[in-house]
Parts: structure tokens; C-alpha cells; sequence
């Protein structure tokens, strides 16, 4: 594993980010919601910019169990591309 990753919490203010986001999606349609958590997500990964962390990242969401992923881990995956 690359030296630094995370696999515990390591939010200042985990409640608050949540907040923040369930926030920043409100009022937006199905489509603009997907759009922010996809800018999101490619701001926070240029944040990282280390490909290591970031591929051992997509791994670890891909395999978080389903308690931990809430009413997502009811909904099929998307089709690929």
C-alpha cells in the first residue's frame, strides 16, 4: 500500500461535510446531482493526484460492504461504457 493511506476516518468535521453536501445537491434534478458528485469527485481526485491512492481508493469503495453504503447497496450497478 502507498505510504499515507487512509482507511480510517479522517474527517475534521464529518458531519458537517455531509451537511455541506446533502446541502449542495438540494433542489437540483437527478441529472445535475450526478454531474456535482462527478465534479466532485474529480476535484477531490486532483486533490490526491498520487494514481496509487487513487486506484487503491476506487477499490476500496467498490468493495465497502453494504451496511456501510446504505440504500445505494440496494440499487443494481450501472450499466458500463
Amino acid at each position: 500500500m502507498t505510504t499515507g493511506f487512509q482507511t480510517t476516518a479522517h474527517f475534521q468535521d464529518a458531519d458537517g461535510f455531509y451537511e455541506q453536501l446533502l446541502d449542495a445537491h438540494l433542489g437540483l434534478t437527478r441529472e445535475q446531482s450526478e454531474l456535482l458528485n462527478a465534479r466532485l469527485i474529480l476535484t477531490l481526485a486532483n486533490q490526491i493526484g498520487d494514481a496509487q491512492v487513487l486506484t487503491q481508493c476506487l477499490a476500496l469503495a467498490r468493495d465497502l460492504p453494504g451496511e456501510l453504503l446504505g440504500d445505494l447497496a440496494d440499487e443494481p450497478p450501472p450499466p458500463a461504457r
